[in-house]
């Protein structure tokens, strides 16, 4: 267990230091892009999005699991079989589909509200083919517990992407528009993790051996993955095309619309999705153990590894809450120079905690073979969603997309925690996540007092920083006092080393 969390902790080294980077660089694009290029960049993105899960987003979690199932049993050459197969799974999928795009570019193109939109799409879509065997090796390392190089060519992929957006942006002087250069970064840091990917696996003693007898029991099994993800792509392409549609009805003008969705997903989402750093981090390293537990029968630790994921998800969840609704609205002014991103932070802050549920139940679920179970309940979640971006933009205007994540939100983390119940026995974190909030309603009450002191006397920027340093304090505090988290437990844990083994007397 030590040793897990170990990992945990480099792993989330890893990917707090490329979301902040990503995160950055999205500051970047809004204020050099504007509002509506960066929604014409993010519905490019989020079209790609739909052939990428298509192609190869079911494999990589169920090739780990496949390679935890035959380590387990000590099978090597079965190992290689499994990922072999894989990577012709993705490639029989993405070449013709690239090919196809490409004869029926003029009706495809069709699709998107914005030709620029099209344009972006046609320059990245050379990276499918690439990306997606990239994401087959990531698989493979993944199921091999290589979660070092996993991560380190995940940081790799992003400081590229950085690197060259900000140069073709700022540094090369041309008649392309900054939209397409910035699609440009994207599809150069594809290629370039491929490359590195590939070289590694190789390095590491990664062979292709013939598929026999995985083939069909792979691709199988990640269907149901394939399908919810693509799913969540086709759905997030149809907002992206539905959502100023429904805006335009209700009033709006085209470009307006635009920026509102750019406001939202270009914006307000990213800092939503910061604790998908944690909980990732942590799903990354579990899955591999939960699944060979469920394999070799072991549900004691099954269920004991159940119980901490879910309340370190909950814990990462009701620790951010009081940031969000005290300074959020501060935040969106601060990183984008925009007074509504804020607002929708602030007013969006308790959809962290259904949303951190749904992403750590779903990895876990997924982990014990409940593939189908979480496609179900992801469509349930979407319906909800879809509802309530056609009825109410009329009334609350982008805020709609933020209720129907909300209520989508809800009913799958409901259900997943019904049915890992079930799979794993009684789940004993009720009583833990009423103690996190009643920690939780002081802190918010006496940050926003804090806050609206600290405004009158300070300037801005100082007034934001000692609130954020007053609230994490606050919250330090009322954890150690509750008895929530340990601070020296877990610095103990992270950098205590083993004792060495006495040797044996004779």
């Amino acid at each position: 267990m030590q040793n897990l969390y170990r990992t945990a902790a480099v792993v989330t080294v890893f990917s707090v230091f490329e979301h902040c980077l990503g995160f950055l660089y999205r500051i970047i694009l809004s204020r050099a892009l504007g509002p509506e290029g960066l929604g014409i960049y993010q519905v490019a993105l989020t079209v790609f999005a739909v052939f990428l899960t298509a192609t190869s987003s079911g494999l990589p979690i169920t090739l780990s699991r496949v390679i935890s199932k035959h380590r387990a049993h000590g099978n090597k050459n079965a190992e290689h079989s499994a990922t072999t197969a894989a990577m012709l799974i993705t490639i029989m999928f993405s070449v013709p589909i690239t090919v196809l795009l490409f004869v029926f570019r003029e009706p495809f193109s069709r699709i998107f509200s914005d030709p620029r939109c099209a344009d972006l799409f046609y320059i990245i879509i050379f990276g499918l083919s690439f990306t997606s065997v990239y994401a087959i090796i990531r698989g493979c390392f993944w199921g091999n517990k290589r979660f070092f190089a996993y991560s380190l060519i995940e940081l790799i992929e992003e400081i590229i992407m950085i690197c060259v957006g900000v140069f073709l942006l700022f540094a090369l002087q041309s008649g392309v528009a900054d939209v397409n250069k910035a699609a440009i970064a994207v599809l150069v840091s594809y290629l370039c993790s491929f490359a590195i990917a590939v070289f590694y696996f190789l390095l590491k003693g990664g062979k292709l051996r013939a598929p026999r007898g995985e083939f069909l029991p792979l691709l199988k099994s990640s269907l149901p993955v394939t399908t919810m993800r693509t799913s969540s792509s086709l759905i997030n392409s149809l907002i992206s095309v539905l959502f100023p549609m429904r805006l335009t009805a209700a009033g709006y003008s085209s470009s307006r619309a635009m920026s509102e969705y750019g406001v939202v997903y270009g914006m307000v989402m990213p800092v939503l999705m910061v604790p998908s750093t944690l909980i990732g981090s942590l799903a990354l390293v579990l899955v591999p153990e939960l699944s060979e537990c469920y394999y070799k029968g072991n549900k004691e630790k099954l269920s004991a590894l159940v119980e901490k994921a879910l309340n370190t998800t909950l814990l990462i969840a009701a620790a951010l809450i009081p940031f969000y609704i005290v300074c959020g609205e501060s935040v969106g002014v601060f990183l984008y120079s925009n007074a509504a991103s804020g607002q929708l932070i602030r007013n969006s802050a308790l959809i962290l905690l259904p949303m951190s549920i749904t992403m750590i139940c779903t990895s876990i679920l997924n982990s014990l073979g409940c593939e189908r179970q979480t496609l179900i309940f992801f469509l349930f979640g979407s319906a909800a969603m879809l509802l309530c971006v056609w009825v109410l933009p009329e009334y609350l205007g982008s805020g709609a997309l933020l209720v129907g994540m909300a209520c989508d939100y809800v009913i799958t983390a409901v259900c997943s925690l019904v049915l890992l119940s079930k799979k794993t026995g009684k789940l004993r974190s009720g009583k833990y996540l009423l103690k996190l909030a009643l920690s939780a309603l002081p802190v918010i009450a006496a940050g926003i007092l804090v806050r609206n002191a600290l405004t009158l006397w300070l300037g801005y920027l100082p007034a934001l920083g000692l609130s954020l340093l007053f609230v994490a304090v606050a919250e330090i505090a009322l954890f150690q006092l509750l008895k929530l988290f340990d601070f020296r437990t877990l610095l103990g844990r992270f950098f205590t080393k083993k004792p060495k083994k006495m040797p044996a007397r004779d």
